[in-house]
């Protein structure tokens, strides 16, 4: 198996065209989580002063962050010129949380 296997395997589950593509949609997702590192302490610090390691804090931030991570996948793929794969991924992403039941 050679070395870019995986990337082509991104390829063809992504539907991207190339392997630089692959690597740029890496790269807003990695921008991203980096990201949400970076901005929870001074998220907890809004929400609980100086006690940030408080469940309450905790359990607002982890509410909040899911579609804060969202709104800035979608900035990072505008970014990186990548808006139309990452809208198509919230889409599909978001169809599978709320997925409704047929009767």
């Amino acid at each position: 198996m050679s070395e870019s296997s995986w990337i082509k395997r991104l390829m063809l589950r992504w539907k991207l065209e190339s392997a630089f593509q692959v690597v740029v949609v890496l790269v807003v997702f990695a921008c991203t989580g980096f990201t949400v590192l970076f901005i929870k302490k001074p998220i907890l610090h809004f929400l609980a002063g100086k006690q940030e390691d408080s469940v309450t804090a905790s359990v607002i931030y982890y509410l909040l962050i899911l579609p804060l991570y969202n709104v800035i996948l979608l900035a990072y793929g505008f970014l990186f010129g990548q808006f139309k794969f990452f809208w198509e991924f919230e889409k599909r992403f978001f169809n599978r949380v709320f997925r409704r039941t047929k009767k």
